[in-house]
């Protein structure tokens, strides 16, 4: 019990001293409306321009590459075979149709969870990022299944009984609710415990204690919730449109 009461003060130190990585750089009042430049923004510019820049390198390097391939472009191949093999595997003939969408997201979403590493605030640990990322792929979802299925993709609500189309309906729903929410709790909790982690240790200890932390936090953890957001995109894009 005394332990807990000498931890108790120390955690409420931590948290006030602890760096969350949440900055407000700059406000806007629009149409009556205050609006933030946040962390969060910054670190969405920075990732894009990395992104887009990466990309602009690679496409230069593949239009005057000579019969073997080196440095920059082997990575990009290894990359997008990579992905290619993943795609392919889980989805069959249907892959080719949906590896720009899927290969995309898996890079964005991946460079955003280890973006920590590089101090910068993860994006996926704003709510404000995950849930678009589950609507565009709640609106890919049900656009496929209209497509391939028509009317049937809103008769099946009321399948096998028509008594459960309120559950059927309400799984819908929660499909975008469940990507976002995994992918952000997930991240959150890592950029949170991080800088609990950096407030508690002292300055000289903070070089080598956090890397650890680090490394299944952001890399680890980022990873792996990475190729759950795809893995269940792919899950249920393949649900709406099998034959």
């Amino acid at each position: 019990m005394n332990m807990l009461w000498m931890a108790t003060p120390m955690l409420a130190e931590a948290e006030k001293e602890a760096d969350f990585f949440i900055h407000y750089f700059a406000e806007y009042h629009i149409g009556g409306q205050t609006l933030y430049l946040t962390s969060t923004h910054i670190s969405l510019i920075l990732i894009s321009i990395v992104l887009i820049v990466f990309s602009i390198v690679v496409n230069r390097k593949i239009k005057h590459a000579g019969e073997v391939p080196s440095g920059i472009q082997n990575v990009a191949e290894l990359v997008v075979e990579m992905l290619d093999n993943v795609v392919h595997s889980s989805m069959g003939e249907n892959g080719k149709r949906f590896v720009n969408y899927i290969s995309t997201i898996f890079i964005f979403i991946l460079i955003s969870n280890i973006s920590g590493l590089f101090g910068l605030r993860a994006p996926t640990a704003d709510y404000g990022v995950t849930l678009p990322l589950g609507l565009i792929t709640f609106g890919l979802i049900h656009y496929n299944g209209v497509k391939k299925n028509k009317v049937k993709h809103f008769t099946n609500l009321f399948q096998p009984i028509p008594l459960l189309f309120p559950i059927n309906l309400i799984g819908e729903i929660a499909v975008p609710l469940s990507l976002s929410l995994r992918l952000f709790g997930n991240v959150l909790s890592g950029t949170v415990m991080m800088g609990l982690l950096y407030g508690l240790t002292p300055f000289w200890a903070q070089i080598g204690i956090p890397a650890a932390a680090h490394v299944y936090f952001d890399i680890f953890s980022g990873a792996i919730q990475t190729y759950v957001f795809c893995m269940l995109t792919m899950v249920y894009v393949n649900d709406k449109i099998a034959d």
